[in-house]
């Protein structure tokens, strides 16, 4: 079993503080604010953009492999996720993550690589914990 570390620092209230996280693991640091969370403020992260790094990157490795067990050597995987925050009755919810992938790989056919990459949606660990989340799905095989 494998354990990750992750903290994060919250200081004043929600619309005038700020904040800072930590991944205790790789000892990367990154500072959150309301504004980049709920308005056009690109200066600092939110939760939602760390969520969808956390996707894409699971989802790209669990569909490089699920590739090479059907016998398909991935050259390259290549995935962004757009998270997608929105009012839900009196509060906000993660309400839909669009995965969009494209991959490299010899000797596949389009039809293939399409069935292949649902399979690594559906069976990525990030995606399971998402199980209340609209998950979509665009792969273009390159």
């Amino acid at each position: 079993m494998s354990k990750h570390f992750a903290q994060a620092y919250w200081k004043g209230n929600l619309l005038e503080g700020s904040g800072k996280y930590n991944l205790k693991t790789s000892g990367y640091e990154g500072s959150i604010h309301f504004s980049a969370r709920f308005e056009d403020d690109k200066t600092a992260s939110s939760p939602e953009e760390l969520i969808g790094a956390a996707h894409a990157g699971c989802f790209s490795m669990a569909f490089s492999h699920a590739l090479d067990q059907a016998g398909f050597a991935p050259e390259k995987i290549d995935t962004a996720a757009e998270v997608t925050l929105a009012k839900t009755g009196a509060g906000f919810a993660i309400t839909e993550v669009f995965l969009k992938t494209k991959g490299k790989v010899k000797g596949i056919d389009k039809e293939k690589f399409i069935e292949i990459a649902g399979q690594a949606k559906e069976n990525c660990p990030v995606s399971k914990a998402l199980a209340g989340t609209s998950i979509r799905l665009d792969a273009e095989l390159l």
